[in-house]
C-alpha cells in the first residue's frame, strides 16, 4: 500500500482554530510502579520516567517506540487511568492535580478520550452502538435535546466514514467489521466534543487495506473538526502518514522529538537511526534489525545514571553510561536527549562560526 502525505500545515491548522498555544502539556512527567515481593525482592519499575512535552492545537503528534517503551503508560497518565509518581499535566494551562469536584474531572475526561487499540473488545457486545455515542451525549452534551441525539449520533457516524448511518447506528458489534467498530470508538470519542483524542495503537489489529481509511479519519478529525490527537504507534510508515511532529521514545524516556519529516529525514539519536535505517522504505512496515537486538534489554527496574540505550548503541561513550543526557534543543524544534549527539551539534556551530 502507498502511503501519500495526508498532512496539513500545523500553522495553517492552529490559526484557523482561532487559538495556537497549546492544548496539552507534561512536564516532568514520571510514573514508576512497584515490582517483586519481599524487603529483598522489592524494586521500582520505571515506566516513564522525566517526561517533558506538548501538544499543539489541530496537531496530530506521533509517540513512537518498541513495545515496553512506555507509551501506553504516556496515554493512560493523560487520561487519568494512571497517577503520576511526579511531574504535572497541564491542560488548557490549568494543572491536572487543581481538578478537585467530579464535575471538573468529567468535564477534563470529556475533553480528552482514548480509543483504544482492540476494536473488538472496547465496544459492549449487548448494545447496538449507538448505544455508546448516545450515552455519551447524555452525559457530555446538555445542549443536545433528548430527540436530536439519534440524528446528532448518526451525523457522528458519517463524520467518520460510516454511511449510511442510519443503517449503522442500531447494529451490533458483532455485525461490523474491525475497522468499521475502530471508527465506532472515534464517533463515540467525537461525542464528548473533545479536544485531544488519545489513540492508543488504533490501527495495529487491522489490515493493512483498511487501515489507511482509519489514518484517514484521524486527519479530517484534525482538518475539519480541529480535534488534536496523540497517536501512539510502533509504525514509522502510519506515523509519517498523518503527524505533524513525532516523539520517539525508549526505556520510559523520551530521547526524541520534532517535526516528524526531520526527524525521519535526519535522525540524530542513535536509537532514531536504528529505527529509521530497519525502515529504508517509508511504507513498509517496522522490523527489528540484528543490530537493534544487540545488547542486553534496557533495564528499567531502578535504573542507574546513564542512558539506557547505551548497552546496545554502537556510538555508546563512558559518560553515556555514567550521566542521563538530557533532552536538549540541537536545532529549532529538534530536541535530543543523547551526549553524541550534543556534541556534534556544537561542533556544528563551532565551524559556522569560525566561518563567518
Amino acid at each position: 500500500m502507498i502511503m501519500t502525505d495526508a498532512r496539513t500545515d500545523t500553522s495553517t491548522a492552529a490559526s484557523n482554530s482561532g487559538d495556537t498555544h497549546d492544548v496539552l502539556q507534561a512536564k516532568g512527567l514520571t510514573r514508576t510502579f512497584r515490582v517483586g515481593s519481599g524487603l529483598r525482592g522489592r524494586g521500582r519499575l520505571h515506566a516513564v520516567d522525566d517526561a517533558n512535552f506538548s501538544i499543539g492545537r489541530s496537531e496530530i503528534v506521533a509517540l513512537v517506540g518498541e513495545s515496553g517503551s512506555g507509551k501506553s503508560t504516556i496515554a493512560r497518565l493523560l487520561a487519568q487511568v494512571y497517577r503520576p509518581t511526579s511531574g504535572e499535566i497541564f491542560f488548557d494551562g490549568k494543572p491536572l492535580s487543581s481538578l478537585r469536584s467530579r464535575r471538573e474531572v468529567l468535564r477534563y475526561r470529556a475533553a480528552v478520550p482514548m480509543v483504544f487499540q482492540d476494536p473488538f473488545s472496547s465496544l459492549n457486545p449487548a448494545y447496538p452502538v449507538s448505544h455508546g455515542i448516545l450515552r455519551g451525549l447524555k452525559l457530555h452534551r446538555p445542549d443536545i435535546a433528548p430527540g436530536e441525539r439519534r440524528a446528532e449520533a448518526e451525523r457522528l457516524l458519517t463524520a467518520v466514514g460510516l454511511s449510511p448511518a442510519a443503517q449503522i447506528v442500531d447494529r451490533y458489534p458483532y455485525e461490523l467489521s474491525g475497522g468499521q467498530r475502530q471508527r465506532i470508538g472515534f464517533a463515540q470519542a467525537l461525542a464528548y466534543r473533545p479536544k485531544l483524542i488519545l489513540a492508543d495503537e488504533p490501527v495495529s489489529m487491522l489490515d493493512i487495506s483498511i487501515r489507511i481509511g482509519l489514518l484517514n479519519v484521524m486527519t479530517a478529525l484534525r482538518d475539519e473538526q480541529g480535534v488534536s490527537l496523540l497517536y501512539i504507534t510502533h509504525d514509522i510508515a502510519s506515523a509519517r502518514y498523518v503527524a505533524d511532529r513525532m516523539m520517539v521514545m525508549y526505556a520510559g524516556r523520551i530521547v526524541e522529538s520534532g517535526p516528524v519529516d526531520d526527524v525521519l529525514g535526519d535522525p540524530r539519536h542513535p536509537y532514531t537511526q536504528l529505527l529509521v535505517a530497519a525502515v529504508p522504505d517509508p511504507r513498509a512496515e517496522l522490523a527489528v534489525t540484528a543490530e537493534m537486538a544487540k545488547g542486553e534489554p534496557p533495564k528499567v527496574i531502578d535504573p542507574g545514571p546513564g542512558c539506557r540505550f547505551a548497552d546496545r548503541c554502537p556510538l555508546a561513550r563512558d559518560v553515556c553510561r555514567t550521566t542521563t543526557p538530557p533532552l536538549l534543543e540541537l536545532a529549532p524544534g529538534i530536541e535530543v536527549a543523547c551526549h553524541v549527539a550534543a556534541e556534534e551539534a556544537g561542533r556544528g556551530t563551532e565551524s559556522m562560526a569560525t566561518a563567518r
